[in-house]
């Protein structure tokens, strides 16, 4: 899992996909921490995001190399947490998302995990079967 853990980190940026209706949404999306099995990620209840994933918990985010030699696809169900605790520890993972809400009691501020899912690291070309790592 480290692996996958510090290809996120040096990637920085993803890009997540969820769906509203039939209809594909992706967009760029920064990475929180890991713990516990879990990818934790924020948004805030205004932004269409979080009624897509309301709607439909399903979503992947996809990282790559900037030379595209080497990517990830991690997917999974996604689960907010309301706590104070899971909110400042997103936050203190994240300073740039302090800038924006201020602090973990921000109404508008949400934190969510995924969890049942998997993580697929893949090389460009192919030169070796995927790395598939379950959580």
């Amino acid at each position: 899992m480290q692996e996958i853990i510090d290809f996120i980190k040096e990637t920085g940026v993803g890009y997540f996909a969820t769906v509203e209706g039939q209809q594909p949404r992706v967009r760029a999306f920064g990475f929180g921490y890991y713990e516990d099995g879990k990818f934790w990620f924020c948004t805030n209840n205004t932004k269409k995001v979080y009624s897509q994933l309301q709607a439909n918990p399903y979503a992947e985010v996809f990282f790559s190399k900037p030379d595209f030699s080497q990517f990830l696809r991690l997917s999974g169900h996604a689960v907010f947490d309301t706590s104070l605790e899971a909110k400042t520890k997103v936050m203190d993972a994240m300073p740039a998302v302090k800038g924006l809400y201020q602090g973990p009691d921000n109404p508008i501020f949400e934190v969510f995990y995924l969890e049942k899912g998997e993580a697929v690291l893949e090389k460009f070309p192919p030169t070796e079967p995927p790395k598939v790592v379950k959580f």
